[in-house]
C-alpha cells in the first residue's frame, strides 16, 4: 500500500538528511522544498520577506502535490521534506492524502536549538549538495525559530517522533 510521509521539524534538525535516508530505505520519491525554492525563486528574492516566500512555497506545494498524487495513485511511496512549519501546512497535505484513502504519517524530528544551530553553521561551511540549497544566516535561523509549530498528539497518531 502507498505511503505518504510528512517530515517536519525546526530549522537545522536534519529533515533533508532523514528524508534522503528514509526514501532510500522504503523506495520512495522524495520532494524537498529547499531545492524547489532555490531553483525556481532564489534569484528573484531580494530580501527576506516572509509573505513573499510563503506565497511561492504554496505555489510549489500545489505542483509537488500534483506529482505526488500521481505516484500515490500508482501505489508508490512519497516522502515530503517541505519544511511544514505550521500545523495548517501539514493538515493540508494530510487531508489530501486521506482523500486518496491513505493515512499520512507525520515524522517529527526534534533536537535542541544549540545542536541545530551548529548543524546549520556546519552545513553553511561544507555546502554538501545533497543537503545544502542555500545559506541559512543567523537572522534567518532566528526569524524562523518562533514560527515553528510542534505537532500535537493527534497529528502524530500515525507517525513518530525522532530524536535527531
Amino acid at each position: 500500500m502507498a505511503r505518504l510521509i510528512i517530515v517536519t521539524g525546526p530549522t537545522g534538525v536534519g529533515k533533508t538528511t532523514y528524508s534522503l535516508s528514509l526514501s532510500k530505505d522504503i523506495g520512495a520519491v522524495r520532494f524537498s522544498i529547499d531545492s524547489w525554492m532555490q531553483n525556481l525563486f532564489s534569484k528573484d528574492m531580494t530580501s527576506l520577506d516572509y509573505a513573499w516566500m510563503i506565497e511561492r512555497v504554496n505555489r510549489c506545494y500545489v505542483q509537488i502535490w500534483q506529482v505526488g498524487e500521481q505516484i500515490l495513485k500508482l501505489n508508490g511511496n512519497v516522502v515530503l521534506d517541505l519544511g511544514f512549519t505550521t500545523k495548517e501546512q501539514r493538515s493540508r497535505f494530510a487531508a489530501l492524502s486521506k482523500e486518496l484513502a491513505i493515512e499520512p504519517e507525520v515524522h517529527y524530528l526534534s533536537a535542541p536549538k544549540d545542536v541545530r544551530k551548529k548543524r546549520v553553521e556546519k552545513r553553511n561551511v561544507e555546502k554538501d549538495p545533497s543537503v545544502y540549497s542555500f545559506e541559512v544566516t543567523d537572522f534567518m535561523f532566528n526569524f524562523m525559530e518562533p514560527k515553528y509549530e510542534v505537532p500535537d498528539d493527534q497529528e502524530l497518531a500515525n507517525g513518530r517522533v525522532i530524536d535527531a
